[in-house]
């Protein structure tokens, strides 16, 4: 029964070099899983927080001192034998040269892409390999018009990827239905190839017709429409996010398997005037509960990246930063 399985708090540290590669370390012989690649960390030990267990585990493990870390994404995992809790940190500086010093088998900087195609990778580790890869900033595209040409769509693309957007939503809330709706899958198809061309990739939001949801390369579901599902609408290789506003859709969300949520709003915002805003602390008490990644919406652009990340952001969701 998995009820007698023993249970552990692990703290993992998600290292990140200036060429965006993450460290990986090759399991020891003489542990469980020997010579599957992981991410360095361990147990978390009585009276420790996950960030203090995170220093000292470095540091017997690698030999270095971490200077700038963040909380990230934090879910159970079950093994065979054992199921553990995963409290994962992006560490961006740290003091000293990583080096094998407990026995690891080797270390290895790579990318997020390569990492996913280790046939050896340790299975607490893909879900966090496929969330490396998404894009810390989300650009929600802005309303198109009827006349709206592909050279427009270029100018945006180019202009929010200039500023830094990896992972695009095509969102157009004010066309009418009937008619027009031919004109809009038109403009959306354009804007998928486009984008595909620039290598980033595209979610359609819930309000679009259904049938064009294949063609994307997956579905941000508004929190309405999230609710009235009763498992996940996509199949593994799409992308899957949901809105939300509180902790209630965040669950939610985790029961339909979602590979991210967008909170908010967090600050003041146009789109909103009449609704008082989450605020940071907030924002983090839901992202704390929530496991996957997170993206903070609602008066935020891509300056606010490392305020977000301090409150267990992923990364920022915008329309109006990235126009």
């Amino acid at each position: 029964m998995s009820e007698a399985k023993p249970f552990l708090d692990v703290t993992v540290g998600v290292l990140i070099n200036a060429a965006g590669e993450v460290l990986l370390a090759q399991r020891p012989q003489d542990k469980s899983w020997p010579d599957w690649w992981e991410f360095p960390g361990g147990k978390i030990e009585s009276g420790e927080s996950a960030y203090e267990a995170l220093r000292r585990e470095l540091k017997e493990e690698l030999g270095i001192n971490i200077t700038q870390a963040t909380a990230w994404v934090r879910y159970d995992y079950e093994y065979p034998k054992t199921r553990v809790r995963l409290a994962f940190f992006l560490v961006t500086a740290w003091e000293g040269e990583p080096k094998g010093i407990e026995g690891q088998q080797g270390l290895r900087w790579v990318t997020p892409e390569q990492a996913a195609h280790l046939d050896n990778l340790l299975p607490a580790s893909v879900l966090p390999i496929r969330w490396l890869n998404l894009s810390p900033l989300y650009a929600i595209t802005p309303e198109f018009s009827e006349n709206s040409t592909a050279e427009d769509l270029a100018a945006y693309l180019d202009q929010a990827i200039a500023k830094g957007a990896g992972l695009f939503q095509f969102r157009q809330a004010k066309w009418p239905k009937g008619p027009a709706c031919s004109k809009l899958k038109a403009l959306f198809s354009s804007f998928l190839a486009q984008s595909h061309e620039r290598n980033v990739k595209v979610l359609i939001n819930s309000r679009h017709p259904k049938a064009w949801w294949s063609l994307a390369d997956g579905v941000q579901l508004r929190a309405d429409d999230a609710v009235q599902l009763e498992q996940r609408p996509l199949p593994e290789d799409k992308l899957l996010a949901i809105s939300t506003h509180h902790l209630a859709d965040a669950l939610y969300a985790q029961l339909l398997k979602a590979d991210f949520i967008v909170l908010g709003h967090v600050l003041d915002s146009a789109s909103h005037p009449a609704e008082a805003p989450l605020g940071w602390a907030n924002f983090e008490a839901i992202a704390k509960e929530t496991a996957c990644p997170v993206y903070a919406i609602g008066g935020l652009g891509p300056e606010d990246l490392p305020t977000a990340r301090q409150h267990n952001a992923h990364g920022i969701a915008a329309v109006t930063a990235f126009k």
